[in-house]
């Protein structure tokens, strides 16, 4: 059976419930020398801001290039990064004191007012942020080493929002760069973390080049997660795109490639036989896939008509032809996870009996849905995201649906997804897309359920009040038993309102050449500091 584990540590759910009460474009290519690690990733790189998208990969990118405030442990403990905090009293200040000897990769000092810029653009658009921000009275640079940020009135999750350790984080980086507009990419990648992006070796769609940063000073701590010391034991990292996974895997064995982030799981057999290869789910909590509707243009505006395609949806078919192999996913009705403090199957009944098609069929014909074909979009260069798609494509074509399937790669759907226009315009109706399961894991962090609308809200852009005052009184209520009654209340808002639609969750394994040491787990890996090659 699909089990959330991790060995020797506190489970998931007791731990969130404790938790909710360049060289960079400077100078010409570096040219490859000393230890080299070789990785093929789970996507290939094009957004190089991981603020101004949620995509994993960026966020990768972003752990290479740039460092956080405070960081996220093994035992889900928040620690000091880039500074040590203390917290006031009355439990309205939180003062963050920077520690010394902090650089940008263009030599000049990390400064507390980079840090008040960065925290500002980050919380402008990740769901955390947003939410702590409505708390939060202002964020200056009291000196050039202290950033205060003063509440209106205690909110318990400010350390869990700041250091939170996936999705958009809450990287820090130059002034003059953290205050380009959020809906506009940040113009160079200059950061203060242990890794330097080589602009002038990027190839999108072929690879993407990291040196180590020799001026980086790494905490004293063990690396855990995405905290402690993070110390680079190789001279640089080289992210090679290679969509199709056999490709990928005979590079593996034949020690052209050392890493390797997604497995096909029918490539296990030949990689636990090969003696100089080394298997693992870095990321024990797993994934969670789920269906995205655009709200703002037909179909999809119509709640009877999301309401059916809803009803369609029958996680199983959708786990089988992405994993296949039940030992590594299962169906899953909560919005927040199973086996969390939040799981509950409230509103979702049809997904957790496997999906009702007589019932889907019904109220399509009943929601006056008119033949608009549904725009969906479906990478075809990503494993853990091809297989989705063209399941989810047939459930609604079995529904009644007119499915557009248009094929594309993931880089393409994480841009255009941002798009507002209407689908004849370059838009769409609906993707698919994974979440860290720890993301997911609360009604905070889960912006898939968030009711914003234009106005700061997830692709798609899906506006309700009565999600979002849920969400305020989930942020008030004083104790853990009162915030799982408002979680099932959003949830079964959000199931009815079709907000999004959980596919269920699933692991995925790593492998790497016995040749790489000191890989760590964790829920946004994989991270390359702290990883040896052995020539």
């Amino acid at each position: 059976m699909f089990q959330f584990t991790c060995r020797g540590r506190r489970s998931f759910a007791s731990t969130l419930a404790l938790s909710v009460v360049a060289l960079s474009a400077l100078g010409s290519p570096v040219l490859a020398a000393g230890k080299t690690i070789t990785a093929v990733m789970h996507s290939d790189l094009r957004v190089l801001d991981p603020i101004f998208t949620s995509a994993y990969i960026s966020r990768d990118h972003g752990y290479m290039v740039y460092d956080t405030l405070i960081a996220t442990d093994s035992n889900f403990k928040i620690q000091p990064q880039m500074a040590d905090w203390k917290i006031s009293d009355d439990k309205l200040t939180y003062t963050f004191t920077l520690r010394d000897g902090l650089k940008w990769h263009d030599g000049t000092p990390v400064t507390a007012e980079d840090c008040v810029a960065s925290l500002k653009r980050w919380a402008a658009v990740d769901g955390m942020g947003q939410q702590m921000m409505t708390f939060t009275a202002g964020i200056e640079a009291t000196d050039p080493k202290t950033i205060t940020l003063k509440l209106k009135e205690p909110y318990a999750l400010v350390l869990d929002s700041i250091g939170k350790p996936s999705s958009r984080v809450a990287f820090m980086m130059p002034k003059r760069l953290a205050e380009t507009p959020v809906d506009k990419q940040i113009p160079e990648q200059i950061g203060s973390g242990p890794f330097k992006f080589v602009q002038g070796e990027f190839q999108p769609g072929v690879k993407s080049i990291y040196v180590k940063n020799t001026d980086y000073v790494p905490r004293k701590e063990p690396a855990s997660w995405t905290a402690g010391g993070k110390v680079v034991k190789v001279d640089r990292v080289e992210w090679i795109t290679m969509p199709d996974s056999q490709t990928a895997l005979n590079a593996l064995q034949s020690g052209d490639v050392d890493f390797m982030e997604n497995l096909a799981l029918d490539m296990l057999p030949t990689i636990e036989a090969d003696k100089g290869l080394k298997v693992d789910i870095l990321n024990k909590f797993g994934f969670q896939t789920g269906a995205r509707m655009n709200f703002l243009h037909p179909p999809f505006d119509n709640v009877k008509v999301r309401r059916a395609a809803f009803l369609a949806m029958k996680q199983k078919d959708v786990l089988d032809a992405l994993i296949g192999n039940p030992k590594f996913y299962k169906t899953c009705a909560a919005a927040f996870i199973c086996d969390t403090p939040f799981a509950t199957d409230v509103g979702g009944e049809t997904l957790a009996k496997g999906g009702d098609m007589a019932a889907a069929r019904k109220a399509l014909a009943e929601s006056g849905y008119d033949g608009t074909p549904v725009v969906l979009m479906a990478p075809g260069d990503v494993l853990t995201l091809k297989a989705q798609p063209i399941i989810v494509a047939q459930q609604l074509r079995d529904a009644g649906f007119k499915v557009d399937f248009q094929a594309t790669d993931w880089q393409t759907v994480v841009s255009r997804r941002a798009s507002m226009k209407p689908p004849k315009e370059g838009g769409w109706n609906m993707f698919i897309t994974n979440w860290v399961s720890a993301d997911a894991s609360n009604p905070i962090s889960n912006v898939a359920v968030g009711g914003q609308g234009k106005t700061g809200g997830w692709f798609g852009w899906a506006e309700d009040a009565k999600v979002e005052q849920l969400k305020d009184a989930f942020v008030h209520a004083a104790s853990l038993d009162d915030q799982k009654k408002i979680a099932a209340e959003i949830q079964k808002e959000a199931y009815d309102q079709v907000l999004y639609i959980p596919l269920g969750q699933f692991q995925i394994p790593s492998a790497w050449r016995k040749s790489i040491s000191g890989v760590i787990d964790g829920p946004a890996t994989p991270v390359f500091w702290n990883m040896d090659k052995s020539e």
